[in-house]
């Protein structure tokens, strides 16, 4: 455990993955309880797509040397109708899940619809309230930048679920015991 840490709180590690700009930001989480540690963008440069990429892979594992989180949520991609773009928010995704392969962090994943549903209560919530949520929620010393604010909420909504797949997997092993 690092410096600032207690004893009981797991940290998370959200990412809002994307080409040009990744969100990031990291909660910790007790219980029902979730707090703001830190957040940001990684804003890349230039149009050669392998060059933004590293940009990514190199950001996010400097975040995780720094704020070292214990599990890494993620937006899941979502079909676009342009494939191009799909492929691309994809690569992004990879980069930044990649870049957490040196702590062997578990990944979760979560689709748009759900953290919107976690953070909002409505799976069809617009940005502007996610963003409000968030900062109700965690209050942030600062203002967010909106892709900021969506890494946040993949990282609230896995704080919130994570109680409930915790006790889903000792159900199942009991299942599995029992027979």
């Amino acid at each position: 455990m690092g410096a600032g840490r207690v004893a009981g709180w797991t940290r998370i590690l959200g990412i809002d993955p994307g080409s040009r700009v990744t969100g990031w930001g990291v909660v910790e989480a007790s219980g029902p309880a979730v707090r703001y540690i830190a957040s940001g963008c990684i804003r890349t440069e230039g149009e050669d797509l392998p060059v933004r990429l590293r940009e990514i892979f190199t950001a996010v594992g400097a975040i995780v040397a720094t704020h070292q989180p214990e599990e890494l949520a993620v937006e899941r991609v979502f079909v676009h109708r342009n494939a191009d773009s799909a492929l691309k928010l994809g690569q992004a995704r990879a980069a930044a899940i990649c870049a957490s392969f040196g702590r062997q962090l578990p990944v979760h994943e979560y689709a748009a619809r759900a953290v919107k549903l976690a953070v909002v209560g409505q799976g069809g919530a617009e940005k502007p309230q996610v963003a409000h949520m968030v900062r109700a929620l965690l209050q942030p010393p600062a203002p967010l930048a909106a892709d900021e604010a969506d890494a946040l909420a993949v990282a609230l909504c896995h704080a919130h679920t994570r109680p409930l797949g915790a006790r889903l997997a000792a159900a199942t092993r009991l299942r599995v015991v029992r027979r």
